[in-house]
């Protein structure tokens, strides 16, 4: 299971809209003597080995357990990942071009102005226990986001722009959008179809969280809570004689342990129970991934691609006074030491993060420069903001309607392997005066915390999303609710009308520079510390696996991976 395919989220992360799957095809754009409409046809041939053998377990890892399996409320890193195991979605990208290509529709038309879009279904696609799939499951899968039955708020957002959905006939689609947006298109492309005969009954179908039932390459053949998932090939898939998937999904089986611990699993994968690990960080890579086995049974890759990169931060609650001050959240990103970061713990690997996405992106304005490590800069920041060591204690402390403010925080984290990020930052902070805690939990429980707004601090990761990214999710105060994924509630109402001006440029040449000065803007309101961008693709497999290349273009396409002789 290739998690790098799912936006490179990682562990600790929250889903992107747009989820970059893998393909292997490229897409028609027919023109007419009027402006011309987006025409996507056409199967391709596959860019995998035709020749793969189609037997063996690939032995898979996630880090945390699924929430939950519910397609209809899943919404985090694990949920999707097992969504793109076992169902399909409309359209899907190539990972050589990154251009569309038919998956269970076989055709997509967007009219000229941008305000319908028709999907036409392969002829005999079933879900994997044989039902039929037609266009009132595509129906049903967009209107039960909106259901109040169920508990799919988080989705809502990623759809707000559909209006509806119209069955033409059992085979065929079509949305209407309320307002021209450069996204629609690959909202509806990239959404899972759900089977409408077994999550229709909203009340028993919000509460089928154990099992999933899609119409993908593989089926849930078990799930052993706490431990495992195993996934069998779907026998039946309608793609399978399709074109551009032959070489691909070569794997009669796919298992999936839950491992947290970064140091079992490497060891799992020494032993040969694991093929792939795809979330191996820079200094896993240099200090861990080492011995006698690395080179004979096991492997470590470092690779490139143009695939968007994660950003790790720490996100302040913008609702707390202590961080409402600019100014304040200026000192606390110059209060960290990066480059010391990158080079301890990252091995160079790296790049200190500029801004709200990753930085090679085309969107990400240039000319903004991570803020270098300052403390003295910083004190003198905070003192002019108020915060100095009145008692002469080494705290620093501000006073608030005449009472006297500690500048103390706690800062909650999900994982532990990435503490010793925390610790150093922690202790330069103390510095200067500032107490911060630190503050493990389980992820689950974090995913409530940030809900609920119960929090000082919370350091993620972000995936890079789309190619052609909308910060809306994120960034948008439309998207600072309970639930929200702007859970820090970063409000900027400048901001919200240049996203909102860039979401209806279909021109991405017009849309560059709005959403560069998204970019800056947000970089210098300070609402999170941005760390790192990662600059390379970092995974390790067994050689019990094999490969046509170690990465394409756009992905790292383990689809095409099958087993080693």
């Amino acid at each position: 299971m290739n998690l790098n395919k799912f936006s490179s989220l990682g562990l600790a992360a929250l889903v992107l809209p747009a989820v970059l799957l893998s393909g292997s095809a490229t897409f028609a754009a027919k023109t007419s003597s009027k402006p011309s409409a987006l025409v996507i046809e056409g199967d391709q041939k596959s860019v995998g080995n035709l020749n793969a053998p189609q037997k063996g377990t690939e032995n898979s890892v996630m880090k945390t357990e699924p929430s939950t399996l519910n397609p209809i409320t899943g919404i985090d890193l694990y949920n999707q990942a097992v969504q793109a195991t076992v169902m399909d979605t409309l359209m899907e990208r190539d990972p050589d071009t990154y251009e569309w290509r038919p998956a269970l529709a076989d055709r997509a038309e967007q009219s000229a102005d941008g305000k319908t879009i028709t999907f036409h279904l392969r002829p005999g696609a079933t879900f994997s226990d044989g039902h039929p799939l037609t266009a009132e499951d595509v129906k049903f899968s967009f209107d039960v986001v909106f259901d109040p039955k169920y508990n799919a708020a988080p989705k809502r957002a990623y759809f707000e722009n559909i209006e509806k959905a119209e069955v033409i006939d059992p085979q065929t689609v079509k949305f209407t959008v309320k307002e021209k947006y450069f996204g629609n298109f690959e909202t509806l492309g990239t959404m899972v179809v759900v089977p409408k005969h077994y999550y229709g009954d909203a009340e028993a179908g919000k509460k089928i969280n154990k099992t999933i039932l899609g119409s993908g390459p593989y089926l849930l053949e078990n799930y052993d809570k706490g431990q495992s998932l195993v996934f069998a090939k779907n026998k039946k898939w309608w793609g399978w004689n399709v074109p551009q998937n032959k070489g691909r999904y070569n794997f009669d089986r796919i298992r999936v342990r839950f491992i947290q611990d970064e140091n079992i699993i490497l060891e799992t994968l020494k032993k040969g129970e694991l093929d792939i690990y795809d979330d191996l960080f820079p200094d896993a890579y240099a200090q861990k991934a080492v011995g006698p086995e690395w080179g004979k049974t096991v492997f470590k890759v470092k690779t490139k691609n143009l695939s968007p990169k994660d950003y790790m931060y720490i996100g302040w609650n913008l609702r707390r006074d202590l961080f409402k001050d600019k100014n304040v959240r200026k000192a606390l990103t110059m209060l960290m030491n990066r480059d010391e970061m990158i080079k301890k713990f990252r091995f160079g690997m790296s790049l200190p993060a500029t801004g709200p996405w990753y930085q090679q992106s085309e969107y990400a304005d240039p000319s903004v420069k991570a803020l270098p490590f300052d403390p003295k800069k910083a004190v003198e920041i905070l003192n002019k903001a108020g915060w100095t060591d009145l008692d002469h204690d080494g705290i620093l402390k501000k006073m608030v309607d005449g009472k006297k403010v500690e500048f103390r925080f706690t800062l909650f984290y999900p994982t532990k392997e990435r503490e010793k990020y925390y610790v150093l930052y922690q202790n330069d902070l103390k510095k200067v005066g500032i107490d911060m805690q630190l503050q493990l939990l389980e992820w689950n429980a974090l995913l409530k915390t940030m809900d609920e707004g119960k929090f000082d601090a919370v350091t993620l990761r972000w995936g890079g999303g789309s190619v052609d990214l909308d910060p809306k999710q994120i960034w948008h105060s439309a998207s600072a609710v309970p639930g929200g994924s702007n859970f820090i509630g970063y409000v900027n109402p400048e901001a919200d009308k240049l996203i909102d001006q860039a979401r209806g440029e279909l021109d991405k040449q017009k849309r560059i520079p709005i959403l560069r000065k998204v970019y800056k803007m947000i970089a210098e309101d300070y609402p999170y510390v941005f760390m790192f961008n990662d600059e390379y693709v970092l995974y390790a497999h067994s050689n019990k696996v094999a490969m046509v290349k170690p990465t394409y273009k756009f992905d790292v396409g383990s689809d095409y991976w099958w087993a080693a002789p």
